[in-house]
């Protein structure tokens, strides 16, 4: 009997190699195919759903099932033993559906449905393991990235000014009301793909299972913002993006700071991640929208290959995901390990490696875009720390490390070796593949021999000092007394306190008050209580006048008589 985990990866895989053969014949013809499908017709009524067919659509899309068929085929092994396996995969592939809405609708409201869809199977996924962290992670990946709900609503709203919700008919529009639009398109991305400020919620997301994790830091959840801005970049155009271009730099520099220092495997991934997204993001408000899409697509394919690396690693180490413990995993998972080591290379841009191509281009056209010196030397330094934390990450999984955890009886399965190899193979070559295929004619951009070779030296001078680190205690940065220092840099500049306790305590502590002094206090007594005593007072009055009626009348007598006499 075929498992339903091997049927659905195997369909798949064979329509993400559909969209990536289509995609190609699309950009080869500029052909463009939009499908409109008619759900119900009621007299001059009708409800329908539109499909745009381009090459962006259908290469990502492509990208998105090759991908998700991969981490399909390798969870049918790493959640072999877990009792709620079917409902794992149809949440996945449930997942993957919604991605796939967004990534095809041109109308608002579709999209809408695909991105509540991620929003919402998200939760489901990062709950996964019932228990008090997951919950919480949860909690706090779902209010966040509501807020880019009401981004996408209020612009739904707002596109009433067109007449209907095809944002592709009105792409190349301007009126001066669209500044809100630009603004609301921009929130949404910026919640979806974890920016400044709403950065926390994306390390926290890593309590859901690694297959997750790999599939949303590639292509889906995450990278959901920068393909709906990458869609509207012709909006963006008519505006200064300048503002939200520093902010997306200072998400680059903040997650490599806080990768640097952080000791849980899965969230020095997933900082890696966040950083990737600042650099797609600062290039789409640089304006050169094909250029992110290009790293995008290279990205998705190393970064899956890296969680689904780290999995089997933290698997092997009794599900332990601190990389204190871990060392010496080269000796039990070799071709994992080899895996990991070619997909962090191209993480650092190492040269003809699938990151390379896209990264490198995308320092040299911003060295052409004359911002200032301070903007510029945080751009490469941030590139410098990324390969200092994955140089950091190898040391201590492979190399040296404590090895404290004592390695178990997991071996490296060959569905998930087939699914790695595969990764593997588009994680060396989907760069120039992409390259040759997106630039019709080689791009020559003609720099300084200083301008050409400082992305190197960045590379290098981070190596370095990833190196000099490796030869300090493993608490360098107590050293010098800088406990505040770590403790800001490691919590992301404090924007997950800022996310969860911040709002918690404070809202927490006026409730206290509010009830201690209102709904316990004067409140209850003039307030709650006040219709009840008067209440009480009126029926013991009318009891006590029913109870002694002939006294009362007889005393009321005499009184009376005494007044007329007088």
């Amino acid at each position: 009997m075929v498992s339903l985990y091997l049927l659905l990866s195997f369909f798949l895989l064979m329509f993400g190699f559909l969209g990536f053969v289509f995609g190609i014949y699309f950009y080869m013809n500029d052909y463009s195919l939009m499908v409109m499908w008619e759900l119900i017709s009621v007299n001059s009524c009708e409800m329908s759903l539109l499909f745009l067919f381009d090459w962006i659509s259908l290469l990502f899309s492509g990208c998105v099932m090759f991908i998700s068929s991969m981490v399909i085929y390798y969870s049918h092994t790493y959640m072999f033993f877990d009792s709620n396996k079917v409902r794992f995969l149809w949440l996945v592939m449930l997942f993957v559906f919604s991605m796939l809405l967004m990534i095809l609708s041109p109308n608002m409201i579709s999209i809408l449905i695909g991105w509540d869809g991620l929003g919402l199977v998200s939760y489901c996924l990062v709950i996964y393991f019932n228990n008090f962290k997951s919950y919480s992670a949860g909690m706090l990946t779902i209010l966040t990235n509501r807020i880019g709900d009401v981004g996408i609503l209020l612009s739904i709203a707002w596109m009433m000014n067109f007449g209907g919700w095809y944002y592709i008919y009105y792409i190349n529009f301007w009126d001066k009301w669209m500044v809100l639009l630009c603004f609301l398109i921009i929130l949404a991305g910026f919640t979806k793909s974890a920016q400044i400020p709403f950065s926390s919620w994306l390390p926290a997301a890593m309590a859901a299972p690694t297959p997750v994790s790999a599939l949303v830091h590639s292509s889906t959840l995450v990278t959901a913002g920068v393909y709906l801005l990458i869609r509207f970049n012709f909006l963006l155009m008519n505006i200064s993006n300048y503002y939200f271009f520093i902010l997306s730099l200072l998400t680059m520099f903040m997650a490599g700071l806080g990768a640097l220092l952080e000791y849980d495997l899965k969230k020095v991934i997933a900082l890696s991640t966040l950083s990737q997204l600042g650099l797609m993001m600062s290039v789409i408000f640089l304006g050169n929208y094909t250029l992110s899409f290009f790293h995008l697509l290279t990205h998705a394919f190393f970064k899956a290959l890296l969680f689904l690396c780290a999995g089997l690693m933290i698997h092997l180490m009794s599900d332990s995901q601190d990389i204190r413990h871990m060392g010496g995993v080269l000796n039990y998972i070799p071709m994992t390990c080899l895996c990991f080591c070619i997909s962090s290379l191209s993480l650092c841009g190492f040269p003809f490696l699938s990151g390379f191509y896209s990264k490198d281009l995308i320092l040299e056209v911003y060295s052409l875009s004359g911002s200032n010196f301070f903007v510029y030397l945080l751009y490469y330094v941030s590139i410098g720390l990324t390969v200092c934390y994955s140089t950091r990450l190898v040391y201590f999984c492979m190399i040296k490390g404590n090895m404290i955890m004592v390695c178990q009886g997991f071996h490296e399965d060959s569905k998930m070796i087939s699914s790695m190899i595969l990764l593997l193979f588009f994680s060396i070559l989907s760069g120039s593949f992409f390259s040759w295929l997106m630039f019709s004619f080689p791009i020559f951009l003609v720099l300084t021999f200083f301008m050409k070779i400082i992305s190197l030296f960045f590379i290098y001078l981070g190596f370095m000092m990833s190196s000099e680190l490796f030869s300090v205690n493993l608490n360098y940065y107590y050293l010098f007394g800088w406990n505040f220092l770590s403790k800001y840099l490691s919590s992301m500049w404090f924007f997950v306190d800022i996310s969860t306790l911040f709002f918690t305590s404070s809202s927490l502590m006026l409730s206290s008050k509010f009830n201690s002094n209102i709904d316990m206090g004067w409140g209850e007594s003039l307030i709650s209580l006040f219709l009840f005593k008067m209440m009480g007072l009126i029926s013991s009055m009318y009891n006590y006048l029913h109870n002694n009626n002939i006294k009362l009348f007889m005393i009321s007598f005499i009184f009376i008589s005494f007044l007329l006499f007088i």
